[in-house]
């Protein structure tokens, strides 16, 4: 459209007597000044990528074992095991779940680590079970006590909460709870509750940001 003026433009020019004008013009245009359009090239415009939404906390508010509750999270989060022994999360499949021992856990949440290898079949006691969601965005599934619940639940949950996550069912933390990896500020390592229980549960101590402020696993 905008070429068509020019050239309508160029014409009237000639016809009114400024041909030098004119000419300058039609220099200008035959010189590699870029063309003029309604848009960028083939009709698209350059955007700025937009960074993905972390997944919403998820609580299962309900009494049972702990197979029970951990086959309840699984299914409401629409995962299934892991096929293949021990892989990274950024190639596991969407849909999936697997664990991870503590300390390689502590050492990718404290370094902030964008990606973490998961295991099909836990190889230690006190591991934390991951589900990689459809969108291929991670969750970390612990136990928490009731007094928690309220605060990480997305419609209630404050900007910054400091929040205990069990391994496992334990004492007053038996409600199971799924948290998004991106959401996980951790300035300590994992610990067993009880150092002469070399098979019992293990404590992550967190803080659930209300923002994502640390890298998401790979992809």
């Amino acid at each position: 459209m905008l070429r068509r003026w020019f050239d309508s433009y160029i014409i009237c020019l000639v016809a009114t007597g400024r041909r030098p004008a004119a000419i300058v013009l039609v220099v200008l245009l035959q010189a590699g000044v870029p063309p003029l359009s309604d848009g960028a090239p083939g009709g698209k415009t350059e955007v700025l990528p937009m960074e993905k939404a972390a997944p919403a906390a998820v609580v299962i508010e309900a009494s049972g074992t702990e197979p029970e509750l951990r086959r309840q999270m699984r299914t409401k989060n629409g995962v299934a095991e892991l096929e293949s022994g021990t892989v990274r999360f950024s190639l596991a499949p969407t849909g999936s779940y697997g664990f991870i021992a503590p300390k390689q856990l502590g050492m990718a949440l404290v370094t902030q680590s964008p990606d973490l290898m998961l295991e099909r079949v836990s190889s230690s006691s006190g591991s934390y079970e991951i589900h990689k969601l459809g969108d291929g965005s991670g969750l970390l599934i612990g136990f928490v006590g009731n007094e928690a619940v309220p605060q990480i639940k997305p419609s209630e949950r404050p900007k910054s909460v400091r929040l205990f996550l069990y391994s496992n069912s334990f004492r007053n933390a038996t409600t199971i709870a799924a948290v998004p990896l991106t959401k996980l500020m951790v300035d300590q390592m994992p610990r067993r509750i009880d150092s002469r229980q070399v098979n019992g549960p293990v404590l992550l101590e967190m803080d659930l940001q209300g923002t994502a402020n640390r890298k998401a696993p790979s992809q």
